[in-house]
């Protein structure tokens, strides 16, 4: 240290070696004065000079390091799932609707087209083909007369009641097969096999046991839509990790607690696609048997209306039969299992919310 006030001082104190004076800058004064400083302070305070230096030396040997806080550990968990998840800006509402509903609009004008064209060069008679403009106009008639919303909510309320009662005994009996070993090894395939079976094949049966009367229309939905939910639910009880089920029974939940608080809510996602798959079998179903089984007696769906087009020869009321079945489809998958499945991914991380 001594040195150093030698040197600052010789710096100072020789003119003669430069013309115009000390050569000394600020810069190098602040330097010397910082020094001084510090080396005065060192000589002032011996005692707490050693005692921090004797601190600090034996923290470093000793390999101390600062304990993580609870906030630490909350910001590194949110970096680690941000790191898993992609962060997407939210879009105006208009703008989210429009980039939903532009590419099916597009599709559909593209196929009208097509179909105008098939209908303006003749691929068939336009009493075989009709076009856009002749459909439009039969459903316009239908709905003028006042019947239309019958005919849609006559198939609408059977495919509800059908697929409930469906829901009902799918999971009683997708239980039964997932969780019972004899069972399932007995009648398993014989569920794969009844739900690759064309459910049009079981209108004769249905009608030799029942008759015409509506028992048969609710019995071919159910053979059509059980055997896709049991088989929905018996893939999402066979997803559920062993950890979920052990910890339910650590806890109590056995027997009928387990199956709703534990089993049921970890096979959800299984069961859900189960469900969306069982009810468009029960909607196929009942269009197949709502084709065959005609009485006055028993009102007038959608099947109905599309077989009577047929025996009129009336390809516009046909086609628009045809229409409106696919529209009922497409709205009950769109307003109430896709919204489901959005909330069941999202919940469970699977789909990050845009």
């Amino acid at each position: 240290m001594a040195s150093t006030e030698t040197t600052a001082s010789s710096a100072k104190g020789n003119p003669g070696d430069d013309p115009a004076g000390p050569s000394t800058t600020p810069a190098t004064e602040a330097a010397t004065d910082a020094v001084a400083g510090s080396a005065g302070s060192t000589h002032g305070s011996p005692t707490e000079a050693t005692t921090e230096t004797g601190t600090g030396a034996g923290a470093e040997a000793a390999g101390a390091t600062p304990r993580p806080t609870a906030g630490d550990l909350a910001g590194l968990e949110a970096g680690l799932d941000a790191l898993d998840s992609a962060v997407v800006a939210r879009q105006p509402w208009l703008r989210t609707a429009l980039s939903k509903a532009f590419p099916p609009v597009i599709a559909i004008v593209i196929v009208l087209a097509l179909w105008q064209l098939a209908y303006h060069f003749q691929l068939k008679p336009h009493y075989l083909l009709p076009s856009p403009l002749d459909v439009f106009r039969s459903l316009q008639q239908k709905w003028l007369e006042g019947t239309l919303l019958g005919f849609v909510w006559t198939s609408l309320s059977r495919g509800a009641l059908g697929f409930l009662a469906s829901v009902v005994l799918g999971t009683a009996l997708g239980l039964i097969v997932a969780r019972v070993k004899p069972v399932r090894a007995a009648i398993g395939p014989i569920l794969s096999g009844l739900q690759s079976l064309p459910s049009v094949a079981w209108v004769p049966a249905a009608i030799i046991w029942f008759g015409l009367s509506d028992a048969t229309i609710y019995a071919v939905v159910l053979l059509g839509a059980v055997p896709s939910i049991a088989n929905g639910l018996v893939s999402g009880v066979d997803q559920i990790s062993p950890l979920y089920l052990r910890a339910g029974r650590t806890i109590g939940a056995t027997g009928l607690a387990g199956v709703r608080h534990v089993l049921l809510p970890a096979a959800l996602p299984g069961y859900l696609a189960g469900l969306k798959q069982g009810w468009a079998f029960s909607w196929r179903s009942l269009m197949a048997a709502e084709l065959i089984v005609n009485a006055p007696d028993l009102g007038t769906g959608l099947g109905q209306l599309l077989e009577q087009g047929r025996e009129l020869q009336d390809m516009s009321w046909v086609l628009a039969a045809i229409l409106l079945i696919l529209i009922v489809g497409i709205g009950i998958e769109l307003l109430i299992f896709a919204p489901i499945e959005r909330r069941v991914l999202r919940t469970r991380g699977l789909l990050v919310k845009s």
